[in-house]
């Protein structure tokens, strides 16, 4: 097999583990009965790390069931080839070039080297951001909860679930109950960011700072530059569109700072983290439309989101920028980029575009929903995002089944899912006469 269809199969195990797991009846609160097909949604939600679920968590799942959860959520947001090589090293396993070339396609990198030290920062960081926010938020829960014990079982899920993207919750309502506390907005907006902003600039900015310290000159990647920007791009643009779009509408009345952390934080969660400080289904249909839109484009390249990519998205508009302007090359921070990474982003949106309209058709075929709850379903399943307009546990099982296959191909990666589909790469040895063909 190609290293994507093992990386694929490494997946589906993880998923069967997450499975096995939720069924145990140490998992569920007394007298909760999980059918088969509820039980593999939750378990691919919690792998994908998208939070969409057909049952509430807390009323299902026991405290047991919560640390299992968030066990999942580990080996969904990290990914399969990062606990491995954690595990290969602790057993003194040589991280040999097949396992290297596993890694390179779970995380899309594209070098092989530097990829065994790179799942040892992602480890250490990731464990460090969660043990931050867990910490704070546990403490900060003191004020909300009667014992220590609650807070910080309330702290350490929500900074787990945060942190990996997850979108699930144990509150019963997400983060509604904590809609004007701006505190935990910002430390959940803060944790979200850091898990979907991507590994490689997590690391980056740890050894800039590294340098800083050693008085050393440091120079951020191409990849780097462009990934942060998109990313606070979108999270301005999105926080002004749902602020203009629901001004008259769900906004209003609202203070300006109740208006703009209701704005912020929506904005911030569609990058695939899943949690709302709202219902927003309350939210108008232009407003859902743009969610949907974020959504979609998701986190960026080996983070713990999914959807098509920020990068992949920025790639996409530089390159209609640069030819409408009559270039052949696209360029930016004063770098070139391969024409490879431009077709590859093309395709990537072109199929991800054609898989999510083609489950809107097949959904509003067999169920009874809107159009928009469907659109905003799908979008939020291929984003791995979590967000829903409460018709999850509607879904008939045919509905559930498509869910699922979004969710799954939403954690493995586009790039990833193509490579699986198409097989080994085989070069032609022969070219044909070429000729133009009409287009536009």
């Amino acid at each position: 097999m190609s290293s994507a269809q093992i990386i694929f199969t490494f997946y589906l195990v993880a998923v069967t583990i997450g499975f096995l797991l939720l069924s145990l009846p140490i998992a569920h609160r007394p007298g909760v009965d999980l059918s088969i097909i509820d039980t593999l949604f939750v378990a691919v939600s919690a792998v994908s790390v998208t939070g969409l679920t057909p049952v509430s968590t807390p009323d299902t799942f026991s405290v047991p069931g919560y640390f299992i959860l968030a066990f999942v959520f580990q080996i969904g947001g990290i990914g399969v080839m990062t606990l491995s090589t954690f595990i290969w090293l602790l057993i003194g396993k040589k991280i040999g070039l097949k396992e290297r070339q596993l890694i390179m396609t779970d995380h899309n990198q594209s070098n092989l080297s530097g990829l065994v030290n790179l799942m040892r920062n992602i480890l250490l960081i990731i464990f460090l951001i969660e043990a931050i926010g867990a910490i704070v938020l546990g403490l900060y829960f003191l004020n909300y909860y009667p014992t220590w014990q609650e807070a910080f079982l309330h702290g350490f899920f929500a900074s787990v679930s945060a942190t990996t993207n997850a979108g699930f919750d144990i509150t019963g309502a997400s983060l509604a109950p904590y809609a004007t506390d701006y505190f935990v907005q910002t430390v959940t907006v803060i944790l979200i960011t850091l898990g979907a902003i991507g590994f490689p600039v997590l690391i980056e900015v740890k050894q800039f700072f590294w340098n800083l310290k050693e008085k050393r000159r440091f120079q951020f990647s191409l990849f780097t530059k462009l990934t942060t920007l998109m990313f606070l791009l979108l999270l301005v643009i999105g926080t002004v569109l749902i602020s203009t779009l629901e001004r008259s509408a769900y906004l209003s009345g609202k203070a300006w700072h109740e208006a703009f952390f209701y704005a912020f934080f929506q904005s911030a969660t569609t990058r695939s983290g899943g949690l709302s400080t709202m219902d927003v289904s309350e939210f108008t249909i232009p407003t859902l439309l743009v969610m949907c839109a974020l959504m979609f484009i998701g986190a960026s390249p080996s983070s713990v989101g999914g959807g098509i990519r920020t990068t992949t998205f920025a790639l996409n508009i530089l390159f209609v920028y640069h030819y409408a302007r009559g270039r052949k090359t696209v360029k930016i921070f004063r770098r070139e980029l391969h024409e490879d990474d431009i077709i590859k982003s093309l395709v990537v949106t072109m199929l991800a575009a054609f898989i999510c309209f083609s489950s809107v058709v097949i959904l509003s075929l067999i169920e009874s929903f809107s159009l928009i709850e469907i659109m905003f379903e799908v979008c939020s399943a291929f984003g791995t995002t979590g967000l829903s307009m409460g018709i999850t546990s509607g879904l008939s099982t045919l509905g559930k089944l498509i869910i699922i296959t979004l969710m799954f191909i939403g954690r493995i990666g586009m790039v990833s899912f193509i490579l699986m589909m198409g097989g080994p790469r085989v070069q032609p040895d022969y070219h044909y006469p070429k000729e133009r063909v009409i287009i536009g």
